[in-house]
C-alpha cells in the first residue's frame, strides 16, 4: 500500500521551500514597490501554511520507500508545486479577474495560471501571456517567478531537494530514478545527495557567470537575471516579447548560445572538467587535465550531440547563405543560435526562422526531438537514446550478414543489458503514439494539421515554441481549453519521461502485490 504519512512529509517539505522560494518574490515587489506585493504576499502564506501542516501529518512517518511510493512522490510534487505556484496568478488577476457565479470564466483563468506555471516549472516556456511587456509592465515579482520557476524545474524539483534536505526525501535513489531524465545515469559520490550538491554547484556557477557576462555586455541587472536563469535552465521564459531579439546584440546571442550549449551537457560531465584535484605539482595537474579532457571526449553522448549541432549548423549556414543573402558571420550565428536552442529545447529565436527555407524547418524539428544530452536541463528524447536507436539499427543489418554473431549495444565502451534496449523500444514507440495521439486529437476539433503537431512536439520535448513564429496564426491562449489541459498533461508527461506518470494510471501499479 502507499505509504500516506511519508508522501505528506515529502509534499509538505517541498511546499514549504516552494513558499520560501514566493517570499523571495516577496522581497523583489518590496524593492521595487510593485502591486504584485499583496499575491505573493498571501501566496507564501497558504503554501506555507499547507506545508507545514502537512509536514506535522507526516512527522511519525517511517524512512523506508518503495519504488510505488517514489513514482507517486514525484509525480504529485510536480503536480502540487504547479497548484500553489499559479495562486500569484490568481491572486493578482494576471489571466482576468475571478467572479463569483461565473463558472466557465473561472475555470478559464484558473486552467490559463495552472499552463503558464506547468510550463515554467518543467521548462517548456510555453506562455498565455501573448504581450508579456504590456499584461506584466512594472509586476518584476511576477517577472521574477516565472524566471524563478524555471530554474527550479531545471534540474528538477526533488533533486533540489536531495541536494539541501535528503533526510526529508527518505530513499533518495528511488526518488532519483523517477524524476532522472535519460536512460543512463552517471554518480560522482556514493552518497546521491553529495552528487545533488555538487551538480547543483555547477548549476549555479553557470547560471551567475551567464548573468554576469550578459550584464557585461549591455543587460541592466534585473534582465541579465532573469535571462541567465532562463536560459541555463534551457526554459525560454522571456521578459519582452521578442525575447533576446530585444538587444539587438551579436554579443548577447553569443553568450546565449554558448550557456544553452553547456546546458545541454551532462552536468556530470561538467562538474569533472571544472573539479579541481589536490594536486602537488604543475606535472601532476597537466596530466590530470589531460586525463579529465581525454574522458570528456570519449563520451558518446557528448560527441553525438555535439556532431549534430556542427553538421546542422553548416548546413543551415549554407542555405542562408545561398538562399537569403545572410554574410559569413551573420549565418553562422543565426544558424547556430537556432540549433543549439531547439536541440537544447530551449525554443526561443534570434531570428525570424518563419521566413527560412522550409528545410530549415525540418532540421529544426528534428534537432527538437532528438534533444540533447541525458542528465542536463533540457527536455527531448535524448541524445542516448537517438544513439541507442542508431546502433541497434546498425546491429539489425549485421545480424542479416551474421546470424549468429553476438552484437550488444555498447555506449562508451559498455555493453548495455538487453533489458535497456527493450525499455528503450518501448520509450521510443510510446512517445510517438503520444504525439501522433494529441496531433490526432487536435485535428478532430478542427486545428489544422501544422499547428496540431508543432503542438503536439512542442509539449512533449518541452520546447514552447511560440505558435505564431514558424508561421501558423495561432498562440496558446488561443487554443480550446479541453487542448491547453491536454497540452499540460504533455508537458509533465515529457519532463517525468511518459513512463513514470503513465504507470500511475495501470492497474498493475495499485495491487498490493
Amino acid at each position: 500500500m502507499l505509504n500516506r504519512q511519508l508522501t505528506s512529509r515529502v509534499l509538505g517539505s517541498l511546499l514549504l521551500l516552494e513558499a520560501a522560494f514566493m517570499a523571495v518574490c516577496v522581497v523583489v515587489a518590496l524593492s521595487y514597490q510593485n502591486a504584485d506585493l499583496w499575491p505573493f504576499t498571501l501566496s507564501t502564506l497558504i503554501t506555507g501554511a499547507t506545508g507545514f501542516a502537512l509536514l506535522r501529518s507526516g512527522h511519525n512517518a517511517p524512512t523506508t520507500m518503495s519504488r510505488r511510493d517514489a513514482f507517486v512522490i514525484v509525480t504529485l510534487t510536480w503536480v502540487t508545486f504547479s497548484i500553489f505556484g499559479s495562486l500569484p496568478y490568481l491572486f493578482g488577476g494576471f489571466f482576468g479577474q475571478i467572479k463569483p457565479y461565473d463558472v466557465s470564466g473561472t475555470w478559464s483563468i484558473v486552467t490559463d495560471a495552472f499552463f503558464e506555471t506547468m510550463s515554467g516549472f518543467t521548462t517548456t516556456g510555453a506562455s498565455m501571456l501573448n504581450d508579456v511587456e504590456a499584461q506584466l509592465d512594472k509586476h518584476h515579482a511576477m517577472l521574477f517567478w516565472r524566471s524563478l520557476s524555471q530554474w527550479i524545474g531545471g534540474l528538477g524539483i526533488v533533486f533540489f531537494t536531495i541536494a539541501i534536505l535528503p533526510s526529508m526525501v527518505g530513499n533518495t535513489m528511488k526518488v532519483f530514478s523517477a524524476e532522472a531524465t535519460g536512460p543512463i545515469r552517471s554518480k560522482m559520490h556514493p552518497r546521491l545527495s553529495a552528487t545533488a550538491k555538487r551538480i547543483w554547484w555547477v548549476y549555479i556557477v553557470l547560471t551567475i557567470g551567464c548573468g554576469l557576462l550578459y550584464w557585461i555586455a549591455g543587460m541592466d541587472g534585473f534582465s541579465a537575471m532573469n535571462y541567465a536563469m532562463t536560459t541555463t535552465a534551457t526554459g525560454g521564459f522571456s521578459i519582452h516579447n521578442d525575447s533576446i531579439v530585444h538587444f539587438q546584440s551579436p554579443a548577447i546571442e553569443y553568450i546565449a548560445l554558448v550557456t544553452q550549449y553547456l546546458s545541454g551537457i551532462n552536468f556530470s560531465l561538467l562538474f569533472m572538467i571544472f573539479a579541481m584535484r589536490k594536486l602537488n605539482s604543475w606535472h601532476d595537474f597537466k596530466r590530470s587535465e589531460r586525463t579529465k579532457w581525454y574522458e570528456f571526449s570519449r563520451n558518446e553522448e557528448w560527441r553525438f550531440y555535439t556532431i549534430s549541432v556542427v553538421i546542422s549548423t553548416l548546413f543551415i549556414m549554407l542555405v542562408l547563405m545561398f538562399s537569403r543573402g545572410y554574410v559569413l558571420e551573420e549565418a553562422f550565428r543565426k544558424s547556430m543560435f537556432q540549433v543549439v536552442s531547439f536541440m537544447t529545447t530551449t525554443g526561443i529565436f534570434c531570428d525570424h526562422v518563419g521566413a527560412w527555407p522550409h528545410i530549415t524547418w525540418m532540421v529544426l524539428a528534428i534537432l527538437m526531438f532528438v534533444g540533447a544530452c541525458s542528465g542536463s536541463t533540457t527536455g527531448g528524447f535524448k541524445s542516448s537514446r537517438a544513439l541507442m536507436i542508431l546502433k541497434v539499427i546498425r546491429n539489425e543489418f549485421m545480424h542479416m550478414m551474421h546470424p549468429r554473431a553476438v552484437l550488444p549495444v555498447k555506449i562508451n565502451g559498455k555493453a548495455l543489458p538487453s533489458s535497456m534496449v527493450h525499455t528503450l523500444l518501448a520509450f521510443f514507440a510510446i512517445y510517438i503514439l503520444a504525439c501522433l495521439g494529441t496531433t490526432a486529437l487536435m485535428m478532430a476539433i478542427d486545428i489544422d494539421i501544422t499547428n496540431s503537431v508543432v503542438i503536439s512536439l512542442s509539449c512533449i520535448n518541452n520546447v514552447g515554441l511560440p505558435l505564431n513564429e514558424l508561421g501558423p496564426d495561432m498562440t496558446w491562449s488561443g487554443m480550446p481549453l479541453v487542448i491547453k489541459w491536454v497540452c499540460t498533461g504533455l508537458m509533465l508527461l515529457g519532463r517525468l519521461e511518459i513512463f513514470n506518470v503513465l504507470i500511475l494510471f495501470t492497474t498493475l501499479f495499485w495491487k498490493d502485490n
